[in-house]
């Protein structure tokens, strides 16, 4: 009887390091692969860029792979207690570093029925960051970037998505990275900083393929997905032409907001000439974009605002409801006081009632929360909605009124970026 043996691997971009650990595991005996979910991966990096479907379907269909399950946690211990190996096989780069615990964690449940690990050496030359560099240089397809946020929302505790009001802060939100590793997930396409970066006051006229001309550019450097702020998204007919418009194009997901009116942003007040759709009239809104949509990866996501014009809270959870009967996709829930607490008992109430409805909220106002204590909270996504406009414009300023003060450009530049920083964030100029 052959020996059972056991690899556990991400597979996202398949390289000879990994058919060489397959072609040594296989030369001991039948070898069961653990793909990691996309769960289990961006627990820990960047969602992978094939999904879990597709990554299996690769490695089932090379020499010497007898099986692939799932393996839902960098955790191998599940798994192995599952299929008791004989074997387990993992290149020699975990012996240190943040995997050296998992490796000892595999060594001490092997040992319960005398399982042996065995670890090629790695192979050099081959770099999975330089691999995801390239990649990314190539850029992505309308229909790969629309279906990364419901692959976000399913694998990650929370989401978090930044304004981008051009490419350059596109390419921003792209590549900035934490000290703590976190890095933004997607962008999102604001009608007030793409109004107000042209100069332009913010009104919901503004015609959709103007704003798609800014989202074009922005694409063009970028491959994380994007959610679209339509405001009310106009009446129900335009609306199914601004969900073929952006789905076409690439876009994840589209906010409209149950508000009707003149245009005016939420944050300035209750003297907005503005008013809340009825709840009928909005469902329809909702059930007329879906039936728009080609694919099922385009997401249409209910914004309540019934906080925001004093309705209360049980007129948001009435509506919550009916807009998840209608088709919505997900709810944004709205509000402009400092705390956070009534977006917490809206959450509370509605995970009640409902465990899986995607919740996204732009936390402007009650900004002393994390958004870890969101997600804690039910929180699917988090979007930053106006930081990058409002954190370009001051420095813009204070630049332009050094220069006319002192005459020169001296003292100004002690607070700009170097030309080779610039041209460093821009592909292809190194």
């Amino acid at each position: 009887m052959n020996k059972k043996v056991y690899v556990g691997m991400s597979a996202d971009l398949v390289h000879p390091g990994h058919m060489n650990i397959l072609k040594v595991a296989a030369s001991y005996g039948d070898v069961t692969v653990g793909l990691l979910t996309d769960k289990a991966i961006a627990s820990y990096k960047r969602l992978p860029y094939m999904a879990y479907k597709q990554r299996k379907e690769v490695i089932e269909n090379i020499k010497g792979v007898k099986e692939v399950i799932p393996q839902d946690t960098l955790d191998y211990r599940p798994n192995l207690e599952l299929v008791k190996p004989d074997i387990v096989v993992h290149g020699d780069d975990w012996k240190e570093g943040v995997q050296s615990k998992t490796r000892q964690q595999v060594i001490d449940t092997l040992s319960q029925w005398g399982g042996e690990l065995v670890e090629p050496s790695y192979t050099a030359g081959i770099s999975s960051t330089q691999l995801n560099k390239s990649l990314k240089e190539l850029g992505t397809t309308p229909d790969i970037r629309r279906s990364r946020l419901r692959r976000l929302i399913d694998s990650k505790e929370v989401v978090r998505i930044m304004e981008a009001h051009n490419a350059l802060s596109g390419l921003i939100v792209e590549t900035v990275k934490g000290d703590n590793g976190i890095e933004y997930d997607g962008m999102w396409s604001s009608s007030l900083t793409d109004s107000t970066s042209k100069g332009k006051p913010d009104i919901e006229a503004v015609d959709v393929s103007t704003r798609l001309n800014t989202i074009n550019e922005i694409f063009e450097v970028t491959t994380k997905p994007m959610i679209y702020d339509a405001d009310t998204g106009g009446i129900a007919e335009h609306f199914a032409f601004t969900v073929r418009s952006l789905e076409r194009t690439g876009i994840s997901a589209v906010i409209i907001e149950d508000k009707t009116g003149l245009k005016k942003n939420s944050l300035f007040g209750n003297e907005v000439a503005q008013t809340q759709d009825t709840i009928e009239n909005f469902c329809q809104k909702i059930q007329t974009g879906k039936r728009a949509q080609i694919t099922d990866d385009f997401m249409i996501i209910a914004r309540i605002e019934s906080l925001i014009l004093e309705a209360g809270m049980d007129d948001a959870v009435t509506r919550a409801k009916a807009y998840i009967v209608a088709g919505a996709d997900g709810i944004m829930i709205h509000s402009r006081q400092k705390s956070p607490d009534e977006i917490l008992e809206f959450c509370k109430i509605l995970r009640a009632h409902n465990e899986h409805i995607p919740i996204v909220v732009v936390p402007t106002s009650f900004n002393q929360i994390t958004a870890k204590e969101l997600s804690l909270a039910g929180i699917n996504v988090v979007i930053y909605a106006n930081h990058m406009l409002r954190a370009a414009y001051p420095g813009m300023i204070n630049v332009a009124k050094s220069i006319l003060e002192n005459d020169r450009s001296l003292e100004a530049e002690e607070s700009l970026l170097s030309i080779k920083e610039i041209l460093d964030l821009i592909p292809g100029t190194k």
